[in-house]
């Protein structure tokens, strides 16, 4: 073999085995929360990424608490700039603008933004949490256990995301029991444990006893009046275990293994990624019932299990209905990320 010959196999085969151990190294992840990552929308997300880091396909930094008053520009351009992750993941409910902005300044960098918007080529994809169908099933065991009729919901804002969840929750309260009352509030914030707990404690006051915590601090009003509670987004029944019945669970797991499975072949693109948050794609699921296993009636259990296996299996359907709750408590003031 020539000599030329042999010298370009051999930078070829060097050229190959580099490209090899750099598709193998960890793909740089920086994750960008407007709240406190104890708030569960943010958390879930921080959760799936650091499962991610502690399995080695990805190293994870992140920044929570950006808030809505333009740091969350000066933060993104600051890490792409600074960091130049492979991928950023956050949520943009609040910040659109300046998430799109910045994307649009980085087509190198995959953004991948919780949003109720679309996609934006090349490189900027969407997600939301497509919980209603465990919300669904939350409100079939609720409405099957009130004994006074009244149900509380207190939810952040009147908006689409939030909607779909409180009248999946609905639709399962009336389908299991048609004069039960289910009394929802929102807050007008993402985050206010404070106002939350106010507005849960009215409920009990107007005789709830069961609450659904579709935002934070409410759990905490329903163990101090020894009344059960649903959480949501994560599995919460460690904030109260003899409180915390089970509620719908947000596992931003698929979304986050799709889309470094993406990035690292090369074949990244913007996309709509809502499938991999519904419970056909493992996205959304129940919380276990923990010690509620032991106590609820064997026969809900067996109608819940059922039904949300017909749900996987494509055989049930859970409306979704993203308008705002009839008879809702809203404040006049509705400004998203205020």
């Amino acid at each position: 073999m020539k000599k030329s010959v042999l010298l370009v196999l051999m930078v070829v085969l060097a050229l190959s085995a580099s490209l090899v151990s750099a598709q193998d190294e960890p793909l740089v992840v920086f994750g960008a929360y407007a709240t406190p990552i104890e708030e569960p929308w943010d958390g879930v997300i921080h959760a799936a990424l650091q499962a991610a880091a502690d399995e080695g396909t990805i190293t994870y930094e992140y920044q929570d608490e950006i808030g809505y008053s333009g740091d969350m520009e000066i933060v993104l351009r600051e890490v792409a700039d600074e960091l130049a992750p492979a991928i950023i993941f956050g949520d943009a409910f609040g910040n659109e603008e300046a998430v799109r902005r910045v994307a649009r300044d980085y087509p190198e960098i995959a953004f991948v933004f919780g949003s109720g918007l679309g996609p934006a080529q090349p490189n900027l994809s969407v997600f939301d949490n497509w919980i209603h169908e465990p919300a669904y099933l939350s409100g079939l065991i609720a409405g099957s256990l009130t004994e006074s009729g009244i149900i509380g919901v207190v939810g952040g804002y009147p908006v689409p995301e939030v909607n779909r969840i409180v009248n999946g929750f609905m639709q399962g309260v009336a389908e299991a029991n048609p004069d039960a009352e289910v009394r929802v509030s929102f807050i007008n914030s993402w985050f206010d444990p404070a106002a939350a707990q106010e507005a849960a404690q009215a409920q009990v006051d107007a005789g709830a006893d069961l609450l659904f915590a579709e935002r934070f601090g409410v759990i905490d009003v329903a163990a101090d009046n020894e009344i059960l509670a649903f959480g949501n987004m994560s599995d919460q029944n460690e904030l109260a275990p003899e409180t915390v019945i089970t509620g719908p669970v947000w596992d931003m797991g698929p979304t986050v293994n799709f889309v470094i499975e993406q990035v690292a072949a090369g074949s990244y693109t913007g996309l709509d990624l809502k499938d991999f948050s519904m419970m056909a794609y493992g996205g959304a699921s129940l919380a276990p019932f923990h010690s509620f296993e032991e106590t609820l009636d064997p026969d809900l259990i067996e109608m819940v299990r059922a039904r949300e296996q017909e749900i996987v299996d494509g055989l049930f359907r859970v409306n979704i209905d993203e308008d705002t709750p009839l008879g809702a408590e809203v404040p006049e003031a509705v400004t998203i990320g205020g």
